[in-house]
């Protein structure tokens, strides 16, 4: 289980755009569609590695606890199909989330949001401008730590409140993002 942290991308930053399928149903979904009116949480998941299985019960509950509330939530899948194909459309296609999960085989996505492990969050604000990035809670695989979701709760919740975000963030902890090998 390789350590990877999260690159913490500038807060403000303007979330990039994309358009990616959602292999369970073969939608097509942009940012604009998913954002929310209140703000938009971006996750950077994959079904193989062990940091996610650890937390998937809370993204559900998670994506459960705040379909209603104004943020819109998805799910991207950009590791490498090819040398994962647990993590490729297939499998995603068999997943069942409260969200939409989508499939970014260019990779494209990652890389325009500086992703770098599977789990990795970004939360954006009304305006696309990112409020919150880092991890889910203190708790790993192995740790003892009860998953709550806490870190990423409070920050939702004070978007939600209107209310300024702690800026000291704590970077998500995860397996490396597979990206394809270069020609």
């Amino acid at each position: 289980m390789a350590l990877t942290p999260s690159n913490m991308l500038p807060l403000g930053t303007s979330a990039p755009d994309f358009t990616l399928p959602a292999p369970k149903t073969g939608e097509q979904y942009s940012l604009q569609q998913l954002a929310g009116d209140k703000g938009t949480l971006v996750m950077f998941i994959c079904n193989h590695c062990p940091f996610v299985i650890h937390v998937e019960n809370q993204l559900k509950q998670l994506g459960m606890d705040y379909q209603n509330s104004g943020i819109g939530i998805v799910a991207i899948s950009s590791n490498d199909a090819d040398t994962y194909p647990q993590d490729g459309p297939q499998k995603i296609a068999q997943k069942n989330t409260p969200f939409p999960y989508l499939y970014d085989q260019s990779q494209q996505v990652a890389r325009a949001y500086d992703a770098t492990c599977t789990p990795d969050f970004f939360l954006f604000d009304a305006n696309l401008k990112l409020a919150y990035r880092g991890q889910l809670d203190d708790s790993r695989p192995g740790n003892n730590i009860p998953v709550t979701g806490s870190d990423l709760r409070a920050a939702m919740d004070a978007l939600l409140a209107g209310e300024a975000i702690n800026p000291q963030q704590h970077p998500s902890i995860g397996c490396n993002i597979k990206w394809r090998q270069q020609d």
